[in-house]
């Protein structure tokens, strides 16, 4: 079982000058230990980090005392993804656990091979109950049971080792196969020419306005030419009135 040497924590210490000592800060808790404040080694951290995952149970050595933990939590820089600290959950003595369990899909599943299928992984973990020293790290999963369009694996079909006990219904479909669809892609609509309408330039004279205009032009130059024969009418007429006045003045002048 893989172990971690722990010190307690100098709490006047800040954080950021533990890990530039090489250290990484971290607390152990649980149901009947009370929480301690604690620093690691950061290589010897990341090292068993990186094998025990959060689901397998680690030692944490304090002096000549021990702590069977799992690795709760880890806090790592959003850039970096560094770790920045740990928490860790000491289990109760002789108590079982429950723990998600990362499931590993191994194989090759004829269905997708040789019939086109598509894989669907519906879930990537499963909880689990163990004694602590029984708790698998990962379990797998054997595609190679997919061998026809639509099957499916279900829970009950994983291989669990001996003290596990699945905390799932038996019938919760862990993958599938299915069916590729080709997509349809419709064709755009033809475009109406004829109910597209063109904007013409400069001002649009409706219909009725344009003979209403016409007949307005019409009627002003019907009644400028009917002025234009009375003004001559009448000057003719007052031009003869005067030649006849004259004459009559000759005539009375020769009586």
């Amino acid at each position: 079982m893989l172990s971690l040497n722990v010190q307690k924590r100098d709490m006047k210490a800040r954080a950021d000058k533990v890990r530039e000592a090489g250290l990484i800060p971290a607390i152990f808790y649980g149901p009947k230990e009370a929480s301690t404040p604690v620093t690691i080694a950061m290589k010897e951290f990341k090292s068993v980090w990186k094998a025990a995952g959060e689901s397998s149970v680690i030692i944490l050595k304090e002096g000549k005392n021990e702590h069977e933990a799992l690795i709760h939590e880890v806090d790592v820089h959003p850039v970096s993804g560094e770790p920045r600290h740990a928490d860790f959950y000491v289990i109760e003595k002789g108590k079982k656990v429950k723990v998600h369990v990362q499931l590993v899909f191994s194989g090759i599943s004829p269905a997708v091979k040789d019939k086109g299928g598509i894989l669907v992984k519906v879930i990537r973990e499963i909880e689990v109950e163990a004694a602590p020293r029984d708790l698998p790290r990962e379990l797998i999963v054997d595609i190679s049971k997919l061998a026809e369009l639509n099957d499916t694996i279900h829970a009950k079909d994983i291989a669990v080792p001996a003290g596990v006990e699945l905390k799932v219904s038996p019938d919760e479909v862990v993958a599938s196969v299915a069916e590729a669809k080709e997509e349809v892609v419709e064709a755009p609509a033809a475009i109406d020419m004829s109910s597209i309408e063109v904007e013409a330039k400069g001002k649009e004279v409706k219909e009725g306005e344009a003979g209403a205009a016409g007949a307005g032009a019409a009627d002003g130059k019907g009644a400028a030419g009917a002025a234009a024969k009375g003004g001559a009418g009448k000057g003719g007429a007052d031009t003869g009135a005067k030649a006849g006045g004259k004459e009559d003045k000759k005539g009375g002048d020769k009586k």
